[in-house]
């Protein structure tokens, strides 16, 4: 932990955590909404405020929802997820609601280790950045076996994969 945080009780380091993830998330989503409120008004309206999307942002409000508290689980991909909320003006209340379990879950992550493993990463790259190049090779393969592993699993040995074309948005088989 940096030095102005490490002697603080860990219910208030996780309460910093939830409250900055509460704002950075509530400052992304109101950026979204401040963007798409501006294409409303440009000669782009059209495109962007058509049956097709009012159809897509009632489904992601029927089905999608889950995916705002998971994102928080995610690097950079929890950005998309807050402003995609704020593009398809998503209510702000709803949105909010989904956020806080997610706020949770992310201030637990960082509070509870990942801090120390940021502040770790650095301290490596100060002494070797080679010796922090391996660490970061070594936990991209390992996940990736992991990965593989996985989906050999959840497909069996000699089953072919489903795959959807994006062209005809039809069901295709391939093997891996």
């Amino acid at each position: 932990m940096p030095g102005w945080i490490e002697d603080w009780p860990f219910l208030a380091i996780y309460l910093f955590f939830v409250l900055g993830a509460a704002l950075r998330s509530q400052a992304t989503y109101w950026t979204g909404r401040g963007i798409a409120a501006g294409v409303l008004r440009s000669r782009w309206r059209e495109r962007f405020d058509g049956e097709r999307t009012h159809r897509a942002v009632a489904a992601i409000r029927r089905r999608g929802m889950p995916i705002i508290p998971l994102s928080f689980l995610t690097v950079g991909f929890q950005t998309a997820v807050n402003g995609a909320a704020g593009l398809l003006r998503i209510a702000w209340l709803r949105y909010t609601m989904w956020c806080v379990p997610g706020w949770f879950a992310w201030a637990l992550v960082w509070a509870g280790g990942g801090t120390a493993a940021l502040v770790g990463g650095v301290a490596l790259a100060a002494q070797s950045p080679w010796a922090l190049a391996a660490v970061l090779a070594l936990l991209g393969a390992g996940t990736t076996v992991v990965i593989r592993r996985r989906r050999a699993t959840v497909d069996g040995p000699g089953r072919p994969r489903q795959a959807i074309d994006p062209a005809t948005d039809v069901v295709s088989s391939s093997r891996p």
